[in-house]
């Protein structure tokens, strides 16, 4: 199994989950929050002083699936955020050693 974790820009977020849904994901966490990449933000002014602005809001996407259908959700979440500027965003994908479903006590891939 891996967690594949997505940041993506907030106005991408509905096609990031349309695009995973009709890949049959059973299900996904998405939350917001702010980071910065290599373009560090932006500058303001503010009262007559230049403040550096360097967190950018974003959503962060995160599945767990069978390590057979990696690919296809990399490829899919890729496509739904790419805009080819700067800030599109980033995957991760890292193993996960086990799953448990609270309610029944279910482990692995059945869990999911």
């Amino acid at each position: 199994m891996k967690r594949v974790i997505a940041i993506v820009r907030p106005e991408k977020m509905e096609a990031v989950k349309e695009a995973l849904f009709a890949l049959e994901v059973s299900g996904m966490t998405l939350s917001q929050v702010n980071g910065c990449g290599n373009q560090h933000g932006w500058k303001e002014h503010f009262r007559g002083t230049e403040v550096l602005l360097n967190m950018v809001p974003k959503v962060k996407v995160e599945v767990v699936v069978d390590d057979g259908v990696v690919e296809s959700i990399v490829a899919a979440i890729s496509k739904a955020a790419r805009t080819g500027e700067v800030g599109d965003g980033k995957i991760f994908v890292s193993p996960v050693e086990e799953v448990i479903r609270i309610r029944t006590g279910e482990r692995g891939l059945g869990a999911i």
